[in-house]
C-alpha cells in the first residue's frame, strides 16, 4: 500500500518540528534507562540513554547539512523516494548511500553512519520527499551534535569541497 499523503500532512500528523540541520523530525523513542558516564567511551560527557529514534523528513530542495554525532546512527527508509546520504570517512573517502526501496537501483532500506563521521543527506534528484527514521545508540543528545562549518570541513576534505559547500549552512 502506497503512502498517499502530502508533506504537510505527514509533518502535521506526526507533529514534526524543524530540525537544526534541515528538514523535519519527531522523536518517537527514548529508552527509559541510561548508561552511566563511566560505562561510556571518553568522548561522552555525562550519562546517555540506551537508544533514541526519530522520524525524519526531507523534501526536494532541502537538505540535512553536514554534521556529526558521537554515536552510531542507523537510518531506515519508510516512504517517498530515495535519499542520498553522504559520509566523509577519516580516510578521505566519500561514501554515498542511496536509502530507498528500489533495491534493483542500488538502494537499501537501512544503513549505518559510524560515530564521529561527518555526514549530510538530501532527496535524490527525482525524489519529491524522503521519510526515514534514525536510530541512535547510545542515544542522541544535542551535546553530542556538531554542525559543520564549510570552510573548516573543506580544509580536512579539500577533494570534496564542492559537495561540502553545497551541503553546509554555515
Amino acid at each position: 500500500m502506497a503512502l498517499d499523503l502530502t508533506i504537510d500532512e505527514i509533518v502535521t500528523h506526526y507533529q514534526m518540528l524543524p530540525h537544526p540541520e534541515g528538514g523535519y523530525y519527531k522523536e518517537t523513542y527514548r529508552s527509559a534507562e541510561r548508561i552511566p558516564q563511566d560505562g561510556l567511551p571518553n568522548r561522552f560527557e555525562g550519562d546517555r540513554y540506551f537508544g533514541t529514534a526519530i522520524y525524519f523528513l526531507l523534501d526536494q530542495g532541502n537538505f540535512s547539512a553536514f554534521h556529526r554525532i558521537k554515536s552510531d546512527e542507523t537510518w531506515h527508509f519508510y516512504a517517498g523516494q530515495a535519499l542520498e546520504i553522504f559520509v566523509l570517512h577519516d580516510s578521505g573517502e566519500l561514501q554515498m548511500i542511496l536509502l530507498g526501496n528500489q533495491i534493483q537501483a542500488g538502494e537499501t532500506f537501512q544503513a549505518t553512519v559510524p560515530a564521529g563521521a561527518w555526514f549530510a543527506s538530501r532527496p535524490a534528484a527525482d525524489s519529491s520527499f524522503s521519510l526515514v527514521g534514525c536510530t541512535v545508540a547510545p542515544g542522541f543528545d544535542f551535546a553530542d551534535f556538531e554542525l559543520a562549518k564549510a570552510d573548516i570541513l573543506v580544509q580536512d576534505f579539500p577533494q570534496h569541497a564542492s559537495l561540502i559547500r553545497e551541503l553546509c549552512r554555515i
